[in-house]
């Protein structure tokens, strides 16, 4: 099953159990989505799907960090439930070692077509991105990518 329409079929069950909070969370998944089919005259694909996700989960991700500095603490609980909604539709996350040995195989990639170095910082993430997206945060990646390159460089 394609991704929007699992996120459909979602929707429907929230609205049959009287889950307001998880239908609310759901309809605005489903909003991003339908405005990206609009604005880009496009019907989205389950990649694209992903990217709105990680952009919705950043947001309540921002929007908790913000909220907690507030001390609005209803709004942390909010903020939480929907990224724990939106992260259930993301694939499996990648574990620690997954994401040591790509970072590794994504740098000796790009070294070996020339570039080295922290400018090869950008070349790294675009071969990282395309694998790993949706399972894993990419700024905890950015982070190993920049060690990597340095441990690297230092050699």
């Amino acid at each position: 099953m394609r991704l929007k329409e699992r996120i459909t079929e979602d929707m429907k069950t929230a609205m049959r159990a009287r889950d307001s909070a998880r239908l609310s969370t759901i309809r605005l998944l489903l909003a991003a989505i339908k405005q990206k089919e609009v604005d880009e005259r496009i019907a989205v694909d389950d990649a694209q799907a992903l990217a709105i996700i990680e952009k919705l989960i950043k947001q309540r991700r921002d929007s908790i960090e913000q909220f907690q500095r507030a001390n609005r603490q209803d709004l942390v609980d909010q903020e939480t439930f929907e990224l724990s909604v939106l992260a259930s539709y993301q694939p499996e996350q990648a574990d620690a070692g997954e994401l040591a040995a790509a970072v590794a195989q994504a740098i000796d990639f790009v070294q070996a077509s020339g570039a080295a170095g922290p400018a090869a910082m950008g070349k790294v993430m675009a071969v990282l991105k395309s694998k790993l997206a949706g399972r894993a945060d990419m700024s905890s990646i950015s982070a190993l990518v920049k060690a990597g390159l340095s441990a690297r460089g230092a050699k």
